[in-house]
């Protein structure tokens, strides 16, 4: 097993062993051996992540809650097996053009720009780029030499002029001073005992001002506030590292002094130079002094899978040329210090050193603020920290002091617990007690089918592979087969057709192996009537007492629950009247067997159905009474519907139909589906099995989306994705504006809606690991040139894309560093999606892909798992995100009297103040002046929406006014 664990994927065989949590029991611990390093005395533990090893060789306690996921091949895929890959791999695009809609139903994406004029509440966040000649920032010392080396920065003065000036740290840490300057050279310094504060961004009026604001980004800018009048001195650097650099050695020297970073030199080393040292003891039994190439890059490659071993062996051999050592033989020394610089992430390292108060450590007061600031965790205690300690923290040392040390905080971030996905979606967290209609099923269109329609043949694992990825609605297409027993195939893969009996015996033994929820089968007869019958005997004998044959309630109004449905099977397909005579008679067959028959055998026996041909369709009863909630019927339009049609009774959409009733009717559509199921089914035109994009259909409530699980692409894509929800069990809650009677929405809504809060979405990319090359490229080497789309798919008002830059250093391992803003307005319909992309390709493009519902999100700083084409999760291949979730000022409520709120705030007026000369004073007034305008618009507009008449006394009173 390797790769980055995603348990939410699926359910199923293909799942990952379950993750353990803070507050989980104590679990067996795993002892395993890497490199073939002799464990009898020290403890090779694992990280719950599965995608970084530890070596301790401490005696010590096993750490619980611990797995073996060491380097292997192997991949937990969603559902998918690797030897059914599609053909198209090496055809990929990010917008595959087999996924595009053939009916132009799809809203075009547009980058939302409304959210970009609201405030945006910040938190402290820390930005990565690549350093100056790739200098890793690992240790706080590094941080110190580089400020001793000094670099070029831009000193900004009041009057908005930008003078490039070279700043320096003295040797002696008590100075720092910058050149060239028309000052003495005495005056051009600053000493660092009277620094007050340092803040990063643009935080004081000179970096505010306008001629200055667009000129440079916010995170290349930093003050530094000193003496006692709290003066600033303003500066912008090349890069956010640097400026990071910068800001956090300051910010350490300001906090603790030079003292404390003399501490950190060889005499006395860190935490995790004395653990890496003893790991290198460790493989050196005979205590030689050195071990060979192979074996130091074989264990720091099993403390790090993922990393390449061509990668690791050059960095060896670069650090022992510059020392002027050669050979095979790897002494200490350079071990510890290329595991150092390979295996420091500088944006984790900064991260770090932003809320530790120990130097190179956090302690448990450091994690419980990282833990409950910045990833929202509620309720975060001393204990759950120490937890976190014990089952990360690779040294002993740094267990028994509970220290969590940079490689440490790297596996804590890497594991479950930080992943993007919220835990509590992984189980059914949602009603699940309304009627059927108001949910999203996960559907399969002709799930028999291992590729297209016309080459694809029918394989009976398909059912299993779509059954164990949470699918609730399948459908069986049933023909004529030899010796009376009935056959499934679909298209022209004849020569492949499957027995009937053999597809139900299939799914009566996987049915609710992923999902206790009710499934549907969606039957399409093109029987005789002689073999209906055997379909209804092998029906009844297989699938027994799960098979749902209860009559509906004709007082009810509504489908029962998938609560009051567990573990039954129900028929979609035709129904005789309950008072028909005959042992079989004619029905219309609905429009999905007719547009079959059109395209494989001819229409015949055609009559004409409100002006829609159909088909006639001879049924016998023994079929006829096995369906119950799911009758097919013939839509008509919204209106006969509303009057005539019962609740147990459901329609299916051509594609293009749908499309047409969802531009046409949007707002109807959505009434219909309030009460009723609907099945939306692919045109008979995508003859390549390509897939419609299921969220112009979700928009307008449609339950049943029938999506052909053999396509990989974007549309599969965003079907999985929003279907992991719920514990992956195959239904999710409808928006609550699609439930509601008294509700409105239209499907093409392109702006807020009233009733519902619209959220602003800040994600900050900032870094991936392991991006692997296309797999299906021609280009030569291993070099990758990656890129990123973040989207945002949901109603046409929240549709839009951002891309980042391309890295073209460094590509497997980029830092992007770049912040986006969206404005979702209807949250519960939205999911976001990250798409990594090769920018130096040669036939395909596409690296990777991870699509998670709005809902799911978790805010803080998190990894996102990257998944292939065909839905694998890549081998410890991931994204480092920062994600924070904000209320859109107006969102609610958002008219009142005819005027919208934002538009009254627009008009209020606010009283200003005056500078008093004390620069200290006038700045803090400053600083106050936007939090109290926010105040009173709080204030004033709950009084809009709630307006109370006040006794006169006390308006007085709170004016402070006779």
């Amino acid at each position: 097993m390797a790769g980055l664990q995603a348990s939410e994927a699926v359910s199923g065989t293909f799942l990952d062993p379950p993750s353990p949590d803070a507050t989980s029991q104590p679990q067996t611990p795993v002892v395993l051996d890497v490199a073939g390093l002799n464990l009898n005395d020290a403890a090779a533990v694992l990280t719950p992540t599965g995608t970084r090893a530890y070596l301790d060789v401490s005696p010590v306690t096993m750490i619980p809650g611990s797995f073996p996921v060491l380097g292997a091949d192997g991949v937990y895929t969603n559902g998918r097996c690797k030897e059914q890959g599609s053909p198209r791999i090496g055809s990929r695009s990010r917008d595959s053009s087999s996924d595009r809609s053939l009916s132009g139903g799809t809203t075009p994406c547009g980058i939302m720009k409304d959210g970009s004029k609201q405030r945006q509440s910040r938190k402290k966040t820390v930005s990565f780029s690549s350093m100056p000649s790739d200098r890793k920032m690992n240790s706080t010392a590094a941080c110190m030499a580089f400020m001793m080396e000094g670099c070029e920065m831009k000193k900004v003065r009041s009057n908005s002029r930008m003078y490039n000036r070279y700043f320096v740290l003295d040797a002696d840490m008590c100075w720092l001073r910058w050149e060239p300057s028309k000052k003495d050279s005495e005056k051009a310094k600053l000493e660092i005992k009277s620094i007050k504060e340092v803040r990063l961004g643009k935080k004081t009026p000179v970096l505010r001002s306008n001629g200055l604001s667009d000129q440079f980004p916010d995170e290349c800018a930093f003050s530094i506030i000193y003496g006692e009048n709290y003066e600033s001195l303003d500066l912008v650097a090349s890069t956010p590292d640097v400026v990071n650099t910068w800001v956090m050695g300051l910010r350490y020297l300001v906090s603790y002094g030079r003292h404390t970073v003399d501490a950190a030199e060889p005499g006395e080393p860190s935490l995790r130079t004395s653990w890496i040292g003893s790991v290198f003891e460790l493989a050196d039994p005979e205590k030689q002094g050195y071990i060979d190439l192979l074996r130091a890059t074989q264990i720091i490659k099993g403390l790090n899978p993922g990393m390449k071993e061509s990668r690791i062996e050059l960095k060896i051999k670069e650090l022992q040329k510059a020392k002027d050592e050669y050979g095979e033989d790897i002494n200490a020394d350079t071990f510890v210090e290329a595991y150092c610089e390979l295996c420091t992430r500088p944006e984790v390292f900064f991260l770090m050193m932003q809320f530790s108060s120990n130097k190179e450590y956090l302690d448990s007061k450091d994690l419980m603020l990282f833990v409950e600031v910045e990833q929202g965790v509620e309720g975060v205690t001393e204990e759950m920290c120490h937890h976190i300690v014990q089952r990360f923290e690779p040294s002993a040392a740094g267990r028994e002091r509970g220290c969590l040390s940079i490689d440490g905080f790297n596996h804590y971030l890497l594991s479950p617990e930080c992943h993007i996905f919220d835990p509590q979606h992984k189980r059914v967290c949602q009603d699940m007690s309304q009627p059927l209609s108001h949910y999203y099923i996960n559907s399969s269109h002709n799930a028999s089918l291992l590729e297209d329609h016309f080459w694809g043949s029918s394989d009976i694992s398909s059912y299993i592979r779509a059954l164990r990825m949470g699918c609730r609605s399948l459908e069986v297409v049933v023909w004529d087969g030899p010796d009376c027993e009935p056959v499934v195939y679909v298209g022209s893969s004849v020569a492949s057709q499957l027995a009937f009996s053999k597809v139900l015996d299939i799914i009566n033994q996987y049915a609710f192996e992923s999902s206790e929820y009710p499934l549907i089968l969606c039957l399409v007869i093109h029987c005789c009537v002689p073999q209906q019958r055997v379909m209804a005997q092998h029906m009844k004998k297989i699938l027994g007492d799960k098979l749902y044959t209860d009559p509906p309630n004709p007082e009810e109004h509504y489908l029962p629950s998938p609560e009051k449905l567990k573990g039954k099977i129900l028929l979609k397909g035709k129904r005789l009247p309950s008072n028909y005579p005959d042992s079989e008679g004619e029905v219309t067959d609905e429009e999905e067997g007719l547009d079959m028959s059109r395209r494989l055998v001819g229409a015949e026996e055609k009559d004409n159905l409100n002006g829609i041909g159909c088909k006639r369709l001879r049924l016998c009863r023994e079929l006829s009474d096995l369906v119950s909630l799911c009758k097919s019927v013939q839509f008509r339009d919204f209106e006969t519907s509303k009057r005539e049609q019962r609740y147990w009774e459901m329609c299916s959409f051509n594609e293009v139909d749908a499309n047409r009733f969802a531009n046409e009717f949007p707002e109807d559509f959505v009434g219909y589906n309030k009460r009723f199921l609907s099945r939306i089914y692919p045109t008979p035109m995508r003859i390549d099995a390509s897939n419609m994009n299921p969220q112009d259909f979700w928009k307008c409530g449609c339950q049943i989306v029938a999506m052909n699980y053999q396509t990989p692409g974007l549309m599969m894509d965003l079907n999985l994705g929003w279907f992991r929800q719920n514990g992956n069990c195959g239904y999710v809650l409808r928006p609550a504006i699609m439930r509601e009677e008294v509700s409105y929405f239209s499907a093409n809504a392109r702006d807020s809606l009233p009733g519902v809060s619209a959220q602003l979405l800040h994600i900050k990319v900032i870094s991936g690991q392991n991006l692997p090359k296309p797999r299906g490229s021609a280009a030569k080497g291993d070099v990758v040139e990656p890129y990123i789309y973040v989207e945002i798919h949901g109603i046409p008002a929240d549709c839009a894309e951002q891309r980042t830059k391309t890295v073209s250093q460094n590509g497997d391992n980029p830092i992007f560093d770049e912040s986006f803003e969206f404005q979702i307005n209807l949250p519960e319909l939205a999911a976001l999606r990250f798409v990594v992309l090769d920018d130096d390709y040669i036939g395909d493009e596409f690296i990777g892909q991870y699509t998670i519902p709005f809902e799911c999100l978790q805010p803080g700083y998190r990894h996102v798992p990257l998944q292939s084409l065909t839905g694998e999760f890549l081998p410890n291949t991931t994204l480092f995100v920062h994600v924070a979730i904000t209320n859109r000022r107006g969102g609610g409520k958002a008219h009142k009297r005819g005027l919208s709120v934002r538009k009254g705030r627009k008009a209020r007026e606010y009283t200003s103040t005056k500078t008093t000369g004390i620069k200290v004073v006038d700045e803090l007034f400053r600083a106050s002046t936007q939090p109290l305008r926010e105040a009173t618009d709080l204030r004033e507009n709950v009084q809009e929406l709630f307006p109370v008449e006040f006794p006169v006394g006390v308006l007085c009173a709170s004016t402070g006014s006779e």
